[in-house]
């Protein structure tokens, strides 16, 4: 499948339309939601008295959240960044027509161990880095006063909190929105996981028919019981009401109750990923008496899915060829303390690229990215943060709260197709083919099942292909990497063979693959390097890419291709690539700002928009003399050319042009490739300053490094 770049420019659109729908219906005069992310304070440290209302917190940092303190010291190396607690303050005013409201605050993501006062009286304490929590404050706090909001958040290390390792920096903070949010005494619950409380679960999805079964868990503050009137309408993606229903449900006084209500959609437009990702709306409000009191929209996309082992992922019926990248969520200077725009960027370059998907790893994301690939068609596998290591019982309890929040909290996007149980799970002697214990990811596959039976279950796998995790999940994936820390390129149509021989029936994937390269470090004919590191030619990444895609594009079993990674990526244990602390084997450069040569092979085989591409065009200065100049486009000729002289056109069937005995002169060259639509010309040019003193290698650093492994 290759899609196009236009689309792109439609899911912007979409965004802004869903954005001005307000968030409330009927005669609610109080936002539902407010931002709380303005007017905090913050010290990096423990504060024994942090919690006091009476604190001075005078002297501390002011800051926006999104905040953590880790945006620089766990980027630049030596697996030294600060790893401990923080503190942050802000103070709040309720504001008029808050009197008798229910008063909750939501925090978004914060890493990784959360406990919250209001008033020096704590709120609450929330485990986990990455799914959103909340609590009711409602008992805490002065109607009519100020109210100090206290929040100590620490990233130590904490064995029973998942995860436990991991290939990446871990950004200590609150990292993600915080929100403050203002109910009826009946109303939504919030406090189911901080889910949205409105659970759309679908079945018997066909062209004819759609069947959804809307949950609403409702709360009832009050001191007498109430029967509750639910009012449903389901939105086509213009904003028309194509279908209406009520329901009533008595909830008890002090306490919560679920309705549930079936609808079903006649002759529905279904979402079918990329191709057309249709979404409707659905809005649940609920009445007390003839009054609104509450109201919450979901998006709802129709769809079925499934995975066959010999010809991959059926989307509603229909083959889909999944094929994407894997996403960190950090950023140059930043960590992950990233807002919107960062996100969409991210996001636009996905497309770019022309993926069918993105493997969100290896924990959940913001909402906000399963909203856009929700718009943008993209299918995604959603991942539980055990990675590497497992612990004990508390351990475990806390795994099955992250994936309540992970399941919960995204269970209407349906983007999501995959819920991924673990990355890379090996045993204590790591790497080691040791039996291990794997009844927690055995556990896990039951219990998300009984959560939401809809999705597909389904897990990373590093170690033997016959070991007995890879048979826990509905189907499985494989992180391999033949020409990076593991033999050659040549090596992928084998390894790819053996995984089906040893798994006979066994729906098979992969969900890493890859090399790294400094987009600063270039070689003409590189030789294989060291996977640790100080030298990885941009070259030697563009050709492990180009064998390993060869390989899965001609086995049409594998049900999903993931490369690691989309973008460079923070760990700060890394020193390698000499680009100490990070992770150099993106498509992107960390900062976002160069599209490597590999960036542009994927977008040769997936991408439908036009375009040529000279590659190690950063590759200045270089030897004068003959050259191999090589382009690739998803065009069928291209032309290239030397200061204005044509070295002639090639013609290809993989998206690789080659021209070999190109003359470069001294000074300045400007190469450039030039193809052909039937509407317009497209072309790509570079300047390579040729010099005879010019080394064979680019940026080739004086040291090596000590070899890595990992992913």
């Amino acid at each position: 499948m290759k899609t196009g770049f236009p689309q792109i420019l439609r899911v912007i659109a979409a965004i802004a339309m869903i954005a001005s729908v307000p968030a409330l219906a009927g005669d609610l005069s109080v936002p539902r939601n407010v931002l709380l992310d303005d007017g905090w304070k913050f010290i990096k440290g423990d504060v024994g008295a942090g919690s006091e209302s009476g604190f001075d917190d005078s002297a501390w940092q002011a800051v926006t959240i999104p905040h953590t303190w880790n945006n620089m010291d766990g980027e630049d190396g030596g697996n030294n960044y600060y790893r401990g607690p923080g503190w942050y303050r802000r103070h709040l005013q309720l504001r008029d027509g808050d009197e008798g409201k229910s008063i909750f605050l939501k925090f978004d993501g914060a890493a990784i161990v959360t406990d919250v006062f209001v008033n020096g009286k704590k709120a609450g304490t929330h485990k986990g880095a990455f799914g959103a929590f909340c609590f009711d404050i409602t008992p805490l706090i002065q109607g009519g006063g100020d109210n100090v909001i206290a929040v100590r958040v620490t990233n130590a290390k904490d064995p029973d909190v998942a995860p436990l390792s991991g290939d990446f920096t871990i950004f200590g903070g609150i990292y993600r929105d915080v929100h403050l949010l203002r109910l009826n005494k009946l109303s939504i619950s919030p406090l189911d996981y901080a889910s949205p409380g409105v659970y759309l679960k679908q079945h018997d999805v066909g062209e004819d028919a759609a069947s959804v079964d809307i949950a609403t868990v409702l709360r009832n503050d009050g001191g007498e019981p109430k029967v509750a009137t639910l009012r449903y309408a389901i939105l086509d993606a213009h904003g028309r009401t194509v279908l209406t229903a009520t329901s009533a449900e008595r909830v008890a006084a002090s306490g919560t109750a679920t309705a549930e209500r079936d609808v079903t959609i006649a002759r529905p437009h279904l979402w079918a990923g990329r191709r057309d990702p249709y979404l409707y709306r659905v809005r649940v409000e609920v009445l007390d008496g003839k009054n609104v009191v509450d109201s919450v929209e979901q998006p709802l996309g129709l769809r079925s899915a499934k995975v066959d082992p010999d010809r991959g992922l059926f989307l509603n019926g229909r083959h889909y060829a999944l094929h994407g990248v894997d996403r960190h969520q950090d950023r140059k200077d930043k960590g992950w303390a990233i807002g919107p725009a960062e996100h969409l960027e991210d996001f636009n370059l996905i497309m770019e690229m022309g993926c069918t998907g993105v493997r969100l790893a290896h924990y959940q994301h913001t909402e906000y990215f399963y909203e856009l690939c929700d718009k943008g068609g993209l299918v995604v596998w959603a991942e539980l943060p055990l990675v590497n290591d497992l612990g004990g019982a508390a351990f475990n309890e806390n795994a099955r709260q992250q994936l309540n929040e992970l399941v919960k909290q995204n269970y209407n996007h349906p983007s999501i197709i995959f819920w991924s149980l673990s990355n890379e799970l090996h045993n204590k002697k790591k790497w080691s083919q040791e039996p291990v214990d794997w009844s927690l990811i055995k556990d896990l596959n039951t219990y998300v099942h009984a959560l939401d039976p809809s999705r597909i279950t389904t897990l990373a796998a590093c170690i033997k292909d016959t070991e007995p995790i890879n048979g826990a999940t509905d189907v499985v994936a494989f992180n391999r990497y033949p020409g990076w820390y593991t033999g050659k390129p040549e090596d992928w149509p084998g390894t790819l063979d053996k995984l089906r021989q040893d798994l006979p029936g066994r729906a098979i994937g992969i969900s890493e693959y890859g090399a790294g390269a400094n987009a600063a470090q270039h070689e003409e004919n590189p030789q294989q390097p060291k996977a640790g590191g100080n030298w990885h030619p941009e070259e030697w990444q563009s050709h492990v890419h180009e064998i390993a895609w060869k390989a899965m594009e001609e086995r049409p079993w594998l049900w999903c291709t993931f490369l690691w990674n989309m973008f460079d990526f923070a760990s700060d244990g890394r020193k390698e690539g000499n680009t100490p602390g990070i992770n150099d084997k993106g498509m992107v450069t960390y900062d976002r700002k160069i599209r490597k040569d590999a960036f542009y092979w994927y977008k040769a085989n997936w991408s439908s928009d036009p375009f040529v591409h000279i590659n190690s065009g950063r590759f200045t200065p270089r030897p004068t003399g003959p050259a191999t100049v090589r382009v690739y486009s998803n065009l069928g000729t291209v032309e290239l050319s030397v200061n204005g002289r044509s070295e002639g056109s090639k013609l290809s069937k993989d998206h690789i042009f080659e021209w070999n005995g190109v003359m470069l002169t001294s000074g300045a060259n400007t190469v450039t490739a030039t193809a052909w639509t039937p509407r317009k010309e497209v072309n790509d040019t570079c300047v390579w300053e040729g010099s005879a003193d010019a080394p064979e290698k680019l940026g080739e650093p004086a040291v090596e490094a000590a070899s890595l492994s990992g992913s």
